[in-house]
């Protein structure tokens, strides 16, 4: 008789509650975003996730200059009251969960969600949700911050203080070290600036005194974060469990936690937008797919919640059945296969806890060392040279071929596809921009203009002052104040910041690139000496990471480069033009305000007599190309155009024309 090998029971269970499904989005207007909120919602999405547009993202009014061309593109715009009833017109602010990706205007913005909450018959302890609110990777990556360190610092505590008091469901901060990913971070960086954040937020508002010490630890716990997963996912899997383990540690030890719950490392997750492509942009399926599993795999580190990218957008704004698309990868994950089903599947695995291991230390290193510098907040253009450094690596090693990009750097032959043609991707209506300029004016000749006036006085009186500036803010939203009128008053006292670009630390520290030694060598030939691009960011566009490589290369190629940062002005642009003597310009814009801001800087460049040529870099449609280039630019580039010793080459090619 033969004896049965021995065995284990089976280890399968009942399986765990899923993560948050979400999708970000927002578009147009706070009627079409609502419409679309609710459509999703009914196809099983689980929680808000609301985008807003860029004016709204740096505290302009729609009919404010700076947000010409930028009204709806990217997110919902979202300047009153008004506006807020009706995104959430028939969606029930006491039973929803929200996020609300906001950060400089994020103390406003939760003042219209409680105010709006408050005039449904809400309680703001019902609330749950997140405000984003990390200003620091703004700084370094994200480009949506408005005041410095110090100020934005004060009023992420006075949230802190009112919501531990007042919204106790809520998460005042969500740390992003997502696109800390974005510009470059390496998995060791990504844990240790967003683990540095996180103190540098909780020790002050514990310095503040606005919260007693027996309830620091309930602040500590309403502290979260938001992840980003890239391709790799085996080490975004470790880099997880490191982030785990180490968030437990310093609550425990920096903050005196002792309740394990309070301790989680609470995070949510979208996944990598860096690494979809214009190139086969149905690549990015399964790319979405295997990033979602490193941070779904591993129960004990799991996502509370999700939101994944559309395939399509890094060609534009996705369009609903995209999203759709996106939402239908979670629910298959999350309900057809059995993963939620098993106690955590790396538990003993060697070499996933070597891994974790090896981060963990890692990861400590570099926070200490980041701590020694201050802090976070104190060391923003150190570690904003160190993030263009890396990505400066990343860049240089997939042009050379190092680091395989399937469908950009090898196998780039393809098959027609039939998913793509002009009706791929959403455009926003220009007539919105209109529309809601129209709203606001009309919302503002309604309103009773005495009791603004004497709420803008108020929040203007405790904003040089030491309170709590959250039930000023409050008081101006149920006026009938605006965004721009909110965020005008504390310009005026805490004044504008200006971030480092990190362009200086970065250049000439990145790997050997023959090609652009090339250009280099070419460049420094010439007579009359080395050519001079100016590098611009027209209009309220933050993402720089594009500009930042441009403007790299390009002083590695030998050229003069001119490049003050972004959210700029097209006059800024044009006067910087002629007063710098420049003979290339470089324009960058990744938000969708192509056809409205470049050729104002083309117009703007023949007005003052700058005859130069105009190149443009960005997320743009092909259709859009043409129109570019008949308004006068000389070439455009896309995601697609990875080859920075090629665009070099372009625009040294440009420079000799000209002389």
């Amino acid at each position: 008789m033969v004896n049965p090998a021995p065995h284990s029971p089976s280890p399968r269970r009942a399986p765990d509650r899923p993560w948050m499904m979400r999708t970000y989005s927002g578009h147009s207007t706070a009627k079409a975003s609502n419409e679309l909120y609710r459509t999703n919602l009914a196809k099983g999405q689980t929680g808000l996730s609301i985008a807003f547009d860029l004016p709204t993202q740096t505290g302009y009014d729609p009919d404010d200059f700076h947000s010409h061309g930028e009204v709806g593109k990217v997110g919902v715009p979202v300047a009153h009251l008004g506006h807020m009833a009706t995104l959430l017109e028939g969606i029930p602010q006491g039973e929803m969960n929200t996020s609300m990706t906001i950060n400089a205007p994020a103390a406003w913005m939760l003042g219209l969600y409680v105010a709006n909450a408050s005039a449904n018959g809400v309680d703001s302890t019902a609330l749950r949700g997140t405000t984003q609110n990390d200003i620091v990777k703004e700084y370094l990556s994200r480009g949506t911050y408005i005041f410095g360190p110090e100020h934005s610092r004060r009023l992420i505590v006075d949230m802190f203080a009112f919501c531990n008091t007042n919204v106790p469901k809520w998460n005042p901060m969500n740390v992003c070290s997502y696109h800390l990913q974005e510009a470059g971070a390496t998995p060791t960086q990504e844990i240790a600036y967003a683990l540095a954040t996180a103190i540098g937020v909780l020790d002050a508002v514990r310095e503040s005194g606005q919260v007693s010490d027996d309830r620091l630890p309930e602040v500590v716990a309403s502290i979260s974060f938001f992840v980003n997963a890239g391709i790799r996912f085996v080490e975004e899997t470790a880099k997880m469990r490191a982030f785990t383990q180490m968030w437990d540690r310093i609550t425990e030890e920096r903050y005196g936690v002792s309740d394990p719950k309070a301790r989680r490392f609470r995070y949510g997750v979208q996944v990598n937008s860096l690494g979809l492509t214009e190139a086969q942009p149905e690549n990015n399926v399964q790319r979405i797919v295997l990033e979602a599993l490193g941070v779904t795999l591993s129960r004990n580190a799991r996502a509370r919640s999700l939101q994944l990218p559309a395939w399509n957008e890094a060609l534009g704004l996705p369009r609903p059945w995209d999203q759709q698309w996106s939402l239908r990868i979670q629910q298959v994950l999350a309900q057809e296969t059995d993963l939620l089903e098993y106690d955590d599947l790396f538990e003993g695995s060697h070499v996933m806890e070597a891994l974790t291991r090896n981060l963990v230390d890692e990861a400590q290193a570099e926070l200490d060392d980041v701590l020694s510098l201050g802090g976070a907040f104190e060391a923003i253009d150190e570690l904003k040279g160190r993030l263009v450094r890396s990505h400066t690596e990343r860049m240089r090693r997939i042009e050379a071929g190092d680091l395989p990009v399937v469908g950009v750097n090898c196998f780039t032959g393809t098959a027609e596809s039939p998913l793509g043609g002009n009706e791929s991707i959403m455009k926003v209506d220009p007539a919105v921009a209109a529309e809601t300029i129209a709203d606001v004016k009309a919302w503002r000749e309604a309103r009773n203009q005495s009791h603004v006036d004497a709420a803008l006085g108020e929040l203007e009186r405790v904003a040089r002052s030491d309170e709590n500036i959250m039930a000023s803010t409050i008081a101006l939203a149920e006026a009938g104040g605006t965004t721009g009128e909110w965020a005008g008053v504390l310009r005026e006292v805490f004044g504008e910041y200006r971030a480092p670009t990190g362009v200086g630390s970065a250049a000439g520290t990145g790997p050997g690139n023959d090609g652009l030694a090339a250009v280099a060598r070419r460049v420094r030939a010439l007579p009359g000496g080395p050519v001079r691009l100016l590098v611009g960011k027209p209009g309220l566009d933050g993402h720089s990471n594009g500009a930042e490589q441009i403007a790299v290369a390009a002083r590695d190629a030998g050229m003069e480069v001119i490049y003050a940062g972004i959210r700029l002005t097209p006059e800024q642009i044009a006067a910087a033009a002629r007063d710098e003597d420049v003979e290339v310009v470089g324009l960058s814009i990744l938000s969708g305000s192509h056809l409205e801001l470049v050729p104002e800087v083309v117009r703007l460049l023949e007005e003052d007599g700058v005859e130069v040529p105009v190149v443009v870099g960005g997320i743009i449609p092909p259709e859009d190309e043409a129109n570019l280039l008949s308004a006068g630019v000389t070439a455009v580039y896309t995601p697609k155009d990875y080859e920075l010793a090629t665009i070099m080459g372009d625009i040294a090619t440009l420079a000799i024309a000209r002389r």
